[in-house]
């Protein structure tokens, strides 16, 4: 049913809603009845350019007035710099078209081929393949310096945390380790003939150590290889376990990272429950004070 008044722009509606029945043969309907009413917009003079005020209709029917940027709304309910609205995370507009930069050839070349040989046949993965790099045609032919560089991943190629910004494979029971991955990295590395080296890892919760021993393993292997190697270790938060931390730092290394990968306030949206912002300060703080 329908009530309509041509004295004001509104309109009752009576929606039928049954009730539960009382028994197993018996059923009933009630009605509630739901009223909209139509709102005038003070006229243009009325309005403040600065603080625009526009009528609303609270709880008790009565009017009250709100103030709302119209500029903003009409760019949506994420406004940003460049006008239009924006994802609540993402913070572009995802009506804009990418800019032209940030489109990249597909991986090929030369050197591009030999460092992808020799990490198939020696088993290794690296960040670059597993969290798709647009870069890696780049790094692994040498970019500016001639100098094929590549990330290389150790602990397998899958990953027991799930973060929202990161491509790699995920699962609560990866495979475990391989043992032969340490002594397979560093003659990898030490055929490529570079100067520096980043080693990073997948999380891995389900080890009780966190994967922080093979880990080492790996950095003493290469540095047994080639003494005058720099090694940088890219590293997991190891669930905050100071004792996994202390045993990576004194591997030999030298440089311990470890990335907070967004602010604090984004840190929940971003990242794995299992991260936080705290946890990682304090792996850092924990590796500044050895």
């Amino acid at each position: 049913m329908i009530e309509q008044s041509l004295s004001k722009p509104s309109f009752s509606l009576s929606i039928p809603i049954p009730k539960p029945p009382k028994s197993k043969y018996s059923f009933s309907c009630s009605y509630t009845k739901i009223r909209c009413e139509m709102v005038d917009y003070p006229s243009s003079s009325n309005i403040d350019a600065k603080h625009p005020q526009i009528p609303t209709i609270i709880s008790n029917g009565s009017s009250s007035s709100a103030s709302v940027d119209l500029k903003n709304m009409e760019k949506g309910p994420y406004p940003y710099p460049g006008g239009g609205k924006m994802g609540p995370y993402t913070g572009r507009d995802p009506n804009v078209k990418k800019p032209e930069w940030l489109r990249q050839k597909a991986p090929q070349g030369e050197r591009f081929d030999e460092v992808k040989e020799s990490l198939s046949r020696l088993k290794l993965n690296t960040v670059c393949q597993e969290a798709q790099c647009p870069n890696i045609g780049e790094c692994w032919n040498g970019g500016g310096d001639g100098i094929a560089t590549a990330t290389i991943m150790v602990l397998g190629d899958t990953c027991t945390r799930g973060c929202r910004f990161c491509a790699v494979k995920t699962s609560r029971n990866p495979p475990p380790p391989d043992p032969m991955e340490p002594l397979n990295t560093a003659l990898a590395i030490a055929s490529w003939g570079v100067d520096y080296i980043v080693i990073t890892s997948v999380d891995r919760d389900d080890l009780p150590d966190g994967g922080s021993g093979h880990f080492a393993q790996t950095v003493r292997a290469m540095k047994e290889l080639k003494p005058e190697i720099m090694v940088e270790c890219l590293t997991s938060d190891f669930r905050g376990d100071l004792k996994a931390v202390d045993t990576l730092v004194h591997s030999g290394l030298d440089v311990f990272a470890h990335n907070v990968e967004t602010v604090k306030r984004l840190q929940r949206i971003v990242r794995d429950p299992r991260a936080g912002y705290e946890q990682s300060l304090l792996v850092l703080e924990t590796c500044k004070n050895q």
